[in-house]
């Protein structure tokens, strides 16, 4: 199991300033959302390679899986998505859902969705690259989105039916959504690529409000899980400082 930071980690500080602060702190690498901002990727692939740190995911240009009208751009997307994560060498493209379409059932937007997803497993077969789908809270930070329950968004990677594309759990969101945070961050740990962490409220570093990060992380580690949870927050203190805490406080007692 390996940490993460996001972009903006570092206010106003650019992705390779971010990258030599994870080499610093001994974290996994970054998370970019927004590739197309960088310039020329290979330039930047050669420099995160110097660094000894690079991006370990990004996002895709399009977020509606949910409307096929949308499909073709959203797989286009995709295709350029997987184009970029090569040059850079990462391995994981998160994706959202869209909103809900007022007035279509349910059913059919989550039909579309398994639909666009499987095209897209297509078009990563053989990459080594994971969509990963991201399911939000529609209480506080998004209103309106499609995908929010764990238990729903298992289902939908269950029928696609691709180790290619899986999920993020973001503790924060789900927290949020519905609670109960171990049982599901563990039962369905399965379906699951990538960890997302913050404590809530505020969306601010692990150990400032509600959440047992100690026990969350415990419990995670303890499934054999090896990949990344990146801390997808902000920072009450100074950035290096709370990451010090971080470590200290929580990352060396899971």
């Amino acid at each position: 199991m390996q940490y993460s930071l996001c972009i903006g980690a570092y206010p106003g500080q650019d992705a390779l300033y971010h990258l030599r602060k994870i080499k610093e702190h001994g974290f996994g690498g970054l998370e970019l959302y927004a590739w197309w901002q960088l310039g020329d990727l290979s330039a930047f692939a050669r420099e995160q390679e110097k660094i000894g740190a690079g991006i370990i995911a990004t996002c895709t240009k399009e977020f509606n899986l949910v409307d096929p009208a949308k499909r073709e751009d959203y797989l286009a997307g995709l295709r350029e998505t997987i184009e970029a994560c090569r040059v850079l060498g990462c391995r994981s493209i998160i994706t959202q859902t869209g909103a809900v379409r007022e007035g279509v059932p349910r059913e059919a937007q989550r039909d579309a969705m398994v639909e666009t997803l499987k095209r897209g497993a297509q078009l990563l077969d053989g990459t080594g690259i994971v969509l990963e789908v991201e399911p939000l809270n529609g209480l506080v930070d998004h209103p309106g989105h499609f995908l929010q329950a764990s238990g729903e968004s298992a289902e939908v990677i269950d029928r696609v039916g691709s180790s290619q594309v899986q999920l993020v759990f973001d503790v924060y969101h789900q927290q949020i959504t519905e609670g109960n945070v171990i049982r599901n961050a563990v039962q369905f740990a399965p379906q699951i690529n990538h960890y997302h962490i913050a404590d809530n409220p505020g969306r601010k570093q692990p150990g400032t409000g509600e959440l047992n990060y100690i026990n969350i992380l415990r419990a995670i580690r303890e499934t054999g899980f090896d990949g990344y949870v990146g801390l997808e927050c902000g920072y009450t203190t100074d950035t290096d400082e709370a990451l010090l805490r971080f470590k200290e406080e929580i990352a060396s007692k899971v």
